[in-house]
């Protein structure tokens, strides 16, 4: 009779428990469930809901800083420096450096961007024309002709598309205003949140460590080293990458006379925070003055788009960046969409680190389920 219990158990564990497909059932099974349930009272959730908007763009904008200026912290601290000092001389020099920018470069900038605002209505008619007179031409009838479309009426819709879209915006005005409200008092409050994160920001590990079972300190210490590293390897070089990247176009458009060339630059600079996809989107107002300009200016847009993404593809991000996330190029472009459409513009440029941060949560849960569930262990049969 024990026998026979035996060989049921053992069948029991050989089919069910030690079952991959089972047990991947069952983790689905418990995870929709867990869905199911919280779906059906989300309404206790929408405090907190609203408490993470509220504070969630205060913190990544002191975190994107304090991964910029806690090395100079640190290395000040390291040269008998007391951190208060430290942080004290830093944001002093942050302040002077905040003002000879807005002195000297926000003018400028400011008075460019009103000049292409103003001109942006004559590039567009420009633009038309120069697209009217190319449809115009007997190889594009031709052309037009085979493939049975109709490129004026491509023109007039994406004119169609053009408008609707600008008076959405200015129906969005509100929204706009509002968001601009919140990023502005989300600016203010990160000096003051940045100076205690700069002063006790070490302290933080051991704190968030000491509310954890023992058993599981070690390993989330592990954890949460390689989400900060990840982090903060990202944030500097990609912020580095992108300040360079605007750097050399700004050179480049100087040498081949483009107008607005700090405006196309600092424009070049800020998408390029977005892998893959913010190069794409800085060059298309570069394009449309280099076509209106003359064909060419736009050849010579090309050889000096070609040389910066060159020299940033082969040379820079390798050296700054390094392989610290290693993750494949079509990878990223997938995150970076999804994010968007899930989240937004806040989404499409979180979208690498937070992919990165949950990359390094599931790899080590799932390490920690192959050790403690036995299910990977390879049996030798033996003859």
């Amino acid at each position: 009779m024990p026998d026979l219990q035996r060989n049921k158990q053992g069948k029991f564990s050989k089919f069910f428990l030690n079952n991959k497909f089972v047990i991947a059932m069952l983790i689905l099974f418990i995870i929709g469930l867990n869905v199911l349930v919280y779906s059906r009272v989300s309404f206790i959730f929408t405090p907190i809901v609203v408490i993470v908007k509220t504070i969630i763009l205060p913190i990544i904008l002191t975190g994107i800083v304090y991964y910029l200026t806690v090395p100079i912290v640190n290395y000040l601290e390291k040269k008998r420096v007391k951190r208060v000092y430290s942080i004290i001389v830093l944001y002093l020099v942050i302040i002077g450096l905040l003002t000879i920018l807005i002195s000297s470069v926000i003018p400028v900038l400011k008075e460019q961007t009103l000049s292409l605002i103003d001109n942006s209505t004559d590039y567009f008619e420009q633009g038309v024309d120069m697209v009217q007179s190319i449809t115009g031409s007997n190889i594009v009838n031709q052309i037009q002709q085979s493939g049975n479309f109709d490129f004026n009426q491509i023109l007039n819709e994406l004119q169609t598309r053009g408008t609707s879209m600008l008076n959405n915006l200015f129906s969005n005005l509100t929204s706009f205003v509002g968001a601009v409200t919140e990023v502005i008092i989300a600016i203010v409050t990160v000096p003051f949140i940045l100076f205690y994160l700069l002063k006790d920001g070490k302290k933080l590990p051991v704190y968030i460590l000491k509310l954890l079972p023992v058993r599981f300190r070690s390993q989330s210490y592990e954890v949460m080293s390689e989400m900060n590293h990840q982090i903060s390897s990202y944030i500097r070089g990609q912020i580095i990458v992108s300040f360079v990247i605007g750097i050399l176009l700004y050179i480049g458009y100087l040498i081949i006379g483009l107008d607005y060339a700090p405006v196309l630059a600092v424009i070049a600079a800020f998408t390029s925070v977005v892998p893959y996809l913010g190069p794409a989107i800085a060059i298309t107002p570069a394009i449309i003055i280099a076509i209106v300009t003359s064909p060419f200016m736009l050849l010579k847009l090309i050889i000096v788009w070609t040389v910066v993404q060159l020299v940033e593809g082969k040379l820079i991000t390798p050296q700054i960046m390094g392989r610290n996330i290693r993750v494949h190029p079509i990878t990223i472009i997938f995150v970076i969409l999804t994010a968007g459409n899930l989240f937004g513009v806040v989404g499409v440029i979180l979208a690498v680190p937070g992919y990165a941060i949950l990359k390094v949560i599931v790899t080590h849960t799932f390490h920690w389920f192959k050790k403690r569930s036995h299910l990977y262990e390879e049996t030798t049969k033996s003859n």
